[in-house]
């Protein structure tokens, strides 16, 4: 439907996922964030024309990550919240070749990813998307 209204496409990104809070089982990495930690790995789904295709993430997400997408892609200056796990860096990884780097870890524990690495946002390539800490 929506791909049939091109001017509503061209703008839209849409996020497919679920809160499996006690079903499924899922033996990934859960960061140890607070008493509960930040739950199992649970599957999404992004849907944009500025999505990146068939590319799975390995940045470690959670809920709290679509409002660090919010915060970052409308360039909020303040946090929607001052305590909230959008708080967190992004997550930082270790060199690939490293055989001892899961690419599921996040060398910089606690961190919460904020979904940017699944879109292309910067076709004209103008930078306009990122933060000072990416660009260096």
């Amino acid at each position: 439907m929506l791909q049939a209204n091109p001017k509503l496409w061209a703008d839209t990104a849409v996020s497919i996922t679920m809160d499996e809070g006690g079903g499924y089982y899922d033996s990934g990495f859960i960061q140890p964030v607070d008493f509960f930690g930040t739950g199992p790995r649970i599957p999404m789904i992004a849907v944009s024309p500025f999505s990146t295709g068939g590319h799975i993430s390995h940045t470690y997400n959670e809920h709290s990550s679509f409002v660090k997408f919010v915060e970052r892609n409308w360039m909020l200056h303040t946090k929607l919240s001052d305590r909230s796990r959008d708080n967190l860096p992004n997550p930082r990884h270790g060199d690939d070749d490293d055989d001892n780097v899961s690419v599921y870890v996040p060398r910089n524990m606690p961190a919460i990813g904020d979904l940017f690495d699944l879109f292309n946002f910067d076709r004209d390539r103008d930078r306009d998307h990122e933060r000072d800490d990416d660009r260096r």
